[in-house]
């Protein structure tokens, strides 16, 4: 691959922190309305972006097949406490596949936490080392998030429960950067934009729901939902539009994809919100694109985020 408790002076300032929010469309990076997008903040379940990527891209270099490969809840999934959406229990097995489905659409910590110590411990041995496996898949989520340019993310565990006594932290900019990021991968984008789906626990079949009510409405791929005390509602989507076609000056086609990424963190109401931002922000960009997709200045007027890779 290529890249305990809250405290408490962190919990009240998340409480009372006002909505952040993000949109952008993914291929040009133009930046179509923001509201406190670089203010540091815990983002929940979005962390499981991440997580995700991480996994599907060392699946990817190991030449692992994520549907057959078994992985089992560890032990440690005893600190979360309950934390488990589909009733997941210490010593359960299922596949990475299921474990991704169950992480992505139930936002499941035991399955995210499975996810990051066999895919550490994995990473450990191949590299002769020894030590924590799931902290070893985390330092992976760090480098992930230099390698999207996230310079404001930083962190602690594969979920996005606050229990270290110095939480984890992203950026409504930057949790838009892991989601363009994301989102150019086949299998999470199939894996979040399904409304439903049939997982298998030791064996038994499963059926699990998204938590994104959005899936399903036209144009929708996802992606991420999260909840904590400290974050607030939170919500990352994807929405595309048919290309653009237009005929050029020498006769040709010219065609530009269209994808729209919104984030909202803190939002009270964060399925209408994020439908409010997905109309005007189209309606700005296209605007924009049929003015000519000028650019004045690109810093601030553009999300900077790493090519995709060819």
């Amino acid at each position: 691959m290529r890249y305990a408790i809250a405290s408490l002076i962190f919990l009240t300032s998340s409480l009372f922190a006002q909505e952040s929010h993000i949109v952008v469309e993914a291929y040009s990076g133009k930046v179509l309305s923001a509201s406190g997008a670089t203010n540091k903040r815990s983002v929940a379940s979005l962390t499981k972006i991440a997580t995700a990527i991480v996994a599907v891209d060392w699946a990817t270099a190991t030449v692992t097949d994520l549907g057959t490969t078994t992985i089992t809840i560890p032990e440690s999934a005893n600190l979360l406490g309950q934390s488990t959406a589909i009733g997941l229990k210490v010593g359960d097995t299922m596949t990475l596949r299921d474990a991704l489905y169950a992480s992505l659409l139930r936002s499941d910590n035991y399955a995210a936490l499975a996810i990051a110590n066999h895919v550490g411990a994995d990473i450990l041995r191949r590299r002769g080392q020894i030590g924590d496996p799931v902290q070893a898949f985390v330092d992976e989520m760090n480098k992930l998030a230099k390698f999207v340019l996230a310079k404001s993310t930083r962190f602690t565990n594969p979920h996005g429960l606050d229990l270290e006594s110095k939480p984890g932290y992203s950026t409504a900019a930057d949790v838009a950067r892991f989601s363009i990021h994301a989102m150019r991968r086949n299998p999470i984008t199939f894996i979040t934009r399904q409304p439903s789906r049939e997982v298998k626990i030791n064996g038994i079949a499963k059926t699990i729901t998204n938590t994104n009510e959005l899936v399903g409405e036209t144009g929708i791929l996802g992606i991420k939902t999260g909840t904590t005390q400290n974050a607030g509602p939170c919500l990352s989507t994807c929405m595309d539009r048919d290309p653009v076609v237009r005929i050029k000056p020498d006769g040709n086609k010219g065609v530009t994809p269209r994808r729209l990424i919104v984030v909202v963190l803190n939002s009270s109401d964060r399925f209408n919100r994020t439908r409010k931002l997905m109309r005007d922000g189209w309606a700005h960009y296209d605007a924009w694109l049929a003015a000519g997709a000028i650019v004045e200045n690109p810093k601030h007027e553009l999300l900077a985020t790493p090519p995709p890779v060819k």
